[in-house]
């Protein structure tokens, strides 16, 4: 099954996008294992900083981020970035 970038659409394979959650309690953070439920997905840098500027994150996850959050988020996405490019 394929999922699809909140940002450009791109369709790949959960191995290929980064999942961002927010679980039960309203706590929003980076999925490694893109498994979690109730998130949205990105396939690039470039994409989450989309979907963060156009809000496309804040409807994904059904919430409001504040800055410190996508800042936090932000970091986790580049370092999984780094890593699949290190592969």
């Amino acid at each position: 099954r394929q999922r699809s970038c909140i940002a450009c659409g791109k369709l790949a394979g959960k191995a290929e996008l980064m999942r961002i959650v927010r679980d039960p309690s309203g706590a929003v953070s980076f999925d490694k294992t893109g498994r979690a439920p109730g998130g949205g997905d990105v396939c690039s840098e470039e994409c989450f900083a989309a979907a963060c500027k156009k809000k496309k994150l804040d409807r994904a996850l059904k919430a409001t981020l504040g800055s410190d959050e996508y800042d936090r988020i932000a970091a986790d996405v580049a370092s999984a970035a780094r890593e699949a490019r290190q592969k």
